[in-house]
């Protein structure tokens, strides 16, 4: 007689859906949709991230990523996406100058705002976000991902347990090459960067404001700046005329800082560094230890002990990838590397878990953090213009 075979049926608790509506389906775009795919696999969440509605311009390419991403409703204008019943929450992944816009209308229907940095064009437009966020007590993110890397985390955690003692230096670049052909347009798909009235700034908003946020949550607040720009092809085609026309944006951006806590720094960007796609780095450097770390190299962070007797003192290299390491435990066995997409999922993920607490430390930057970034970039602008030095706003 052949045995029977027994079914055990597990009951599983769905968590309620958080549903988020993306506004922007180019790289940041991807990146998001991934990171709102993935979080509820590998993160226990209270709400699961569903992926409800994508807007876009394009009817084609709007298509193709609907079905790519498998997302049930597609909008053309952001207007209809904001004001849908069945979202919670707008992902904002938009040229910059779009940012305010459409954060004020989703605070207008109640949305929870998640946003690509950065927060917007200037200080000045941060503020109101910031004042209407807060006002109408909704959640909001700032996606600046590389924070969430295991490294830069393990980084931050290390300055907080106070091993590096006093700090004395913090040197950072973010280094491309993409733009050093007088050929290439500005304005436009792909290229709105390149246009200051989208952009608001070049490197100094793109990169360097990437460098001043993983800067000022590990080493504290920037006090004042002093900064050299440079923009070195004066005069490109606009997509949009087809004439060539000033160009407004900063190539190259390198400036000196003070941090509360008295240490100093230094940051450079430039996207005429031949070679380099995206050499990201930083080094910080204290009165027992140093850490550095780089995104070519990105699951690793160099470590530094001056505490070691001499005959073995020498920087040491740790691999973050243990359970025991930031991040990292939620994902793989020990040695297997993550990636650029994973610090998306991870700042995703520590939004949704503070929804089930919104009184609890917040571990991603929101709108008011972002604005303190905001600032350091306006004062780096400032500086460059002026040619002295440039008290910060506090945010």
């Amino acid at each position: 007689m052949a045995k029977k075979t027994l079914t055990t049926r597990v009951a599983v608790s769905e968590p309620k859906t958080l549903r988020i509506g993306l506004i922007g389906y180019g790289f940041m775009g991807r990146a998001h949709a991934n990171a709102i795919h993935q979080a509820g696999h590998f993160f226990s969440l209270n709400r699961r991230p569903v992926l409800q509605a994508v807007c876009g311009r394009s009817e084609d390419q709007l298509r193709a990523f609907a079905e790519s991403w498998q997302v049930a409703h597609t909008e053309t204008d952001w207007r209809k996406l904001v004001a849908r019943e069945d979202i919670d929450a707008v992902d904002i992944c938009t040229p910059n100058d779009s940012h305010m816009e459409i954060a004020l209308a989703c605070i207008k229907h109640g949305k929870m705002i998640m946003c690509e940095k950065p927060l917007a064009l200037d200080g000045k437009q941060g503020e109101t976000m910031v004042k209407a966020v807060e006002k109408a007590k909704l959640p909001n993110l700032v996606m600046y991902n590389y924070r969430f890397l295991p490294a830069v985390t393990l980084a931050k955690n290390i300055v907080a347990a106070g091993e590096l003692g006093k700090i004395f230096h913090y040197r950072a670049n973010f280094l491309q090459d993409w733009t050093i052909s007088k050929d290439l347009p500005q304005g436009g798909t792909g290229l709105w960067r390149l246009d200051a009235k989208v952009a608001g700034s070049g490197v100094t908003g793109d990169l360097l404001a990437h460098c001043i946020d993983t800067a000022r949550w590990i080493n504290g607040d920037i006090v004042s700046v002093s900064a050299m720009t440079e923009t070195f092809i004066k005069e490109r085609v606009h997509t949009a005329t087809g004439k060539k026309q000033a160009v407004k944006i900063d190539d190259a951006c390198a400036f000196l800082a003070r941090f509360e806590n008295g240490s100093l720094a230094v940051f450079e960007s430039t996207r005429y560094a031949r070679g380099h796609k995206a050499l990201y780095t930083f080094e910080i450097n204290g009165e027992h230890k140093s850490l550095a770390w780089d995104l070519h190299d990105l699951n690793r962070l160099s470590y530094f002990d001056h505490s070691v007797s001499s005959d073995r003192r020498g920087w040491s290299s740790i691999h973050a990838t243990d359970g025991d390491h930031p991040y990292a435990g939620k994902w793989w066995v020990p040695g297997l590397c993550l990636g650029y997409e994973h610090s998306f999922v991870h700042a995703l993920a520590e939004f949704v878990q503070s929804l089930a607490n919104p009184t609890a430390p917040r571990n991603y930057p929101d709108f008011r953090h972002a604005l303190g970034t905001q600032f350091v970039c306006d004062a780096v602008l400032e500086a460059a213009r002026t040619q002295r030095w440039i008290k910060v706003k506090r945010s």
